[in-house]
């Protein structure tokens, strides 16, 4: 009988075209990388050096490939395959320009040995704001799933194990990752970890197309959760609210949901 797998994070990094944000997700991992932490790259075939950077690093990475994709999710499906491949116990999605928290890769390899049978562990986000700072955005609660994502998709860890069978359904266009984190909460437990894991890089997919990705996971909702057309239209006009204070009332917005952070 085959034992545990033992415990190994998979840092999963998707770039095309992104070759400066290669580098600072890269420079992030700077002495955090190691026997039980290895970087992974999948990157789309990029035009702007990106492939020639990978090669020059190419003792980093513990695999790489650049080849044509049929975009995010794809490449993140191949990251995962690889993954799993070389036997890694838990991946991390840090997506080229997001960075990895200062010194967290010893507390979640920590956090990873306490909760060795978790399908999620996620965390709280640093978000780099226009004028510069650096704030602290707290996770809600993945029992408030049904309202969006909690935290950052970088700041979440899955458990291989509770994989199995599951990939990043490439019809979605956004919101494929939080299909992938509903499905995975109806495999396991999830634990919150009460620190930053990542400093994740603003201006992503996401923010730049609010109304698809709220329109998909309206039929994420509909088929992960059986929402019905009430709960939608409650949901949908918090989330207009919320974005309305967001754009109209920044200051508001950051009051309520950022915090300085203690270091």
């Amino acid at each position: 009988m085959k034992g545990p797998i033992p415990l190994r994070l998979a840092i999963l990094t998707v770039v095309r075209d992104d070759c400066a944000g290669l580098a600072d997700t890269h420079d992030s991992l700077r002495g955090q990388l190691g026997p039980d932490i290895v970087w992974l790259v999948a990157d789309g075939a990029s035009t702007d050096g990106t492939a020639a950077w990978l090669a020059h690093h190419a003792a980093v990475p513990a695999w790489w490939r650049s080849a044509r994709d049929s975009g995010l999710y794809h490449a993140m499906n191949d990251a995962l395959d690889a993954a799993c491949r070389l036997g890694c116990s838990h991946v991390l999605f840090l997506n080229a320009g997001d960075r990895l928290a200062a010194d967290s890769s010893k507390r979640l390899l920590n956090a990873i040995a306490r909760h060795p049978d978790c399908a999620l562990l996620y965390g709280d986000a640093l978000e780099r704001q226009d004028d510069g700072r650096i704030l602290l955005k707290r996770a809600r609660s993945h029992r408030w799933a049904s309202l969006g994502m909690f935290t950052h998709h970088q700041a979440m860890i899955y458990s291989v194990s509770a994989l199995a069978g599951l990939r990043f359904d490439t019809g979605y266009r956004i919101a494929a990752d939080y299909a992938f984190t509903l499905a995975v909460l109806e495999r396991g437990q999830a634990v919150r970890l009460h620190w930053p894991v990542c400093l994740f890089a603003p201006g992503g997919l996401s923010q730049r197309d609010t109304t698809t990705g709220r329109r998909e996971q309206a039929a994420i909702r509909r088929l992960h959760l059986r929402h019905g057309a009430a709960q939608e239209a409650a949901i949908t006009m918090a989330q207009r609210v919320a974005l309305a204070v967001r754009r109209f009332l920044p200051a508001a917005y950051a009051k309520l949901r950022f915090r300085c952070p203690e270091t």
